[in-house]
């Protein structure tokens, strides 16, 4: 890559990165954060942990939904997050990467080297297992895992996490020498594809309350492959010192949540729709029994989140495309005035759009040492570069050499030039750019969530977690109406940009 487009791709990453840095440094100062992972059971011990804490006066924040372990764990090392819910099985195998299972106090040994520790065993097991309709099961002989190696032709769903898991399917499927190719699926949607047929198989946790509402079997793990996966909390080994009246309650949740009860509390939000914090105040402080039905789309639509979710959600949005014009349209006009540069450039920024989104947010947790919008902010102002800087580029190519050279003769200096004739006659071009940019940075802006930065993506990791179709609309519908109502933004102005007198005229 020429030095020229390395020093302006680094300028850009500053760039950005000091404009999310503004908005949010000192955000965490004095506030103990609670992640957790993307499934029911981690969103509502989240939601246990921070309100055990705040019952004793401690400024206490969850950030839930965070994505699968690789990433709450390097948000946990990056001090992103102070403590969230882990299980031994995953610590040793899978963040430990032991290849047999070790004691507690190996797993504390190692962990106390990156400054964390474990702790508060909350008293249950939840660990994986395969599963499938008990109808199936009882038709084709199926009992234990070991059954499924005479059954090539079952068609398996597993979560993503579990098909990349050191203690998952590699594993498993070396085992028990299974032939079958599974497909990956998200683990909220894998019940739904189960009762319908899609899949025949997919991996569940023990706790899970649709086993026994969906009547499934449990295959039994006959070669004793899975280890235990005891509920645990995951922790940096400071937040003792900063928060000790918090840590000294949240020692006190140690064996009170039993199997039974963990189970009630899952269904309580996947079969009755109950809100996560609700059920979780239920367990910290009893006050009010009985359940509410899970609310309907209009009601999900204009819940009391709405206001918070779309102020955030704009403002992710404004910054990132913001931040990408600041960057995007000089790096777009170097391009277009050294055209050698120009192959280079577009290589560079096309290269951001091969990322998958959701990787590249998790990529700068370790690397930004935070989670939430400095990181999204990053990325979606990454994401927003191609469109800008092709725009850019080609708009003022657009611009003919008899203007050019107009301008010239009037005696204009090269940047007077560029900045009363080329860049006014290219305008159009670059606002269309800009507006693609945007439009979809509002959609790109709901994978945010995913990382703790907030926005209607909110809505729709909840609804992933629990196959809650009205929670899906609730999030995707406002992130629609933004898209729309941004791209009706951007064509009005592109008329009055065009209009009678305008700047847009100076071409004819």
């Amino acid at each position: 890559m020429p030095v020229a487009i390395r020093s302006v791709l680094v300028h850009a990453f500053a760039c950005v990165l000091a404009i999310g840095w503004v908005g949010t440094a000192g955000a965490d100062e004095g506030r103990l954060v609670v992640g957790s992972k993307r499934f029911t059971e981690s969103y509502i011990l989240g939601e246990i942990v921070k309100q055990t804490a705040q019952a004793q006066g401690t400024v206490a924040e969850h950030r839930q939904g965070l994505g699968n372990t690789a990433v709450v764990f390097e948000a946990l090392k990056a001090g992103a997050i102070d403590v969230y819910p882990e299980y031994l099985g995953t610590l040793d195998a899978e963040i430990l990467k032991h290849a047999k299972p070790t004691d507690m106090a190996t797993m504390q040994r190692e962990l106390a080297a990156l400054g964390l520790g474990v702790a508060v065993p909350l008293g249950f097991v939840n660990g994986y297992a395969l599963a499938l309709k008990a109808d199936l099961a009882q038709r084709l002989g199926l009992q234990r895992i070991s059954d499924l190696r005479a059954r090539p032709e079952l068609v398996l769903g597993l979560s993503h996490e579990f098909i990349g898991r050191a203690d998952g399917w590699p594993g498993l499927a070396a085992r028990y020498r299974l032939p079958q190719r599974p497909v990956g699926i998200d683990h909220g949607i894998a019940y739904e594809a189960l009762a319908s047929g899609r899949i025949a198989v997919t991996d569940i946790y023990s706790t899970d309350a649709k086993i026994a509402e969906l009547g499934l079997r449990v295959l039994e793990d006959d070669a004793a492959y899975f280890p235990r996966y005891d509920a645990v909390l995951l922790y940096r080994l400071d937040v003792a010192r900063r928060f000790p009246q918090a840590w000294a309650a949240i020692g006190r949740l140690e064996g009170r949540i039993p199997a039974a009860a963990m189970i009630a509390m899952n269904g309580e939000a996947e079969l009755r729709g109950r809100p996560f914090a609700e059920i979780a105040q239920d367990f910290v402080a009893p006050a009010r029994a009985g359940s509410q039905q899970r609310a309907g789309l209009w009601a999900r639509l204009w819940g009391e989140d709405l206001g918070r979710l779309a102020a955030q959600h704009l403002q992710l949005v404004l910054v990132a495309v913001l931040a990408a014009a600041l960057v995007g349209v000089p790096l777009g006009a170097a391009a277009a005035a050294l055209p050698r540069l120009e192959q280079g450039v577009m290589a560079a920024v096309g290269l951001l759009q091969t990322i998958p989104s959701l990787a590249l947010f998790a990529m700068l947790i370790p690397l930004l040492g935070r989670i939430g919008t400095v990181p999204a902010l990053v990325a979606l102002s990454l994401y927003a570069l191609l469109p800008i800087v092709r725009n850019t580029t080609t708009g003022l190519a657009q611009v003919s050499a008899g203007l050019r050279q107009a301008g010239t003769a009037l005696g204009l200096t090269p940047w007077q030039r560029w900045r009363s004739v080329d860049l006014p006659l290219a305008a159009p071009v670059i606002l269309a750019g800009v507006k693609t940019a945007a439009v979809i940075t509002v959609g790109t802006a709901t994978i945010a969530a995913f990382i703790g930065a907030g926005g209607f993506g909110e809505r729709i990791a909840t609804g992933l977690a629990l196959n809650d179709h009205a929670a899906l609309l609730a999030g995707a519908i406002p992130a629609a109406v933004l898209a729309l109502l941004t791209q009706a933004v951007f064509e009005l102005g592109e008329r009055l940009l065009r209009g009678p007198g305008r700047l847009g005229r100076a071409g004819r």
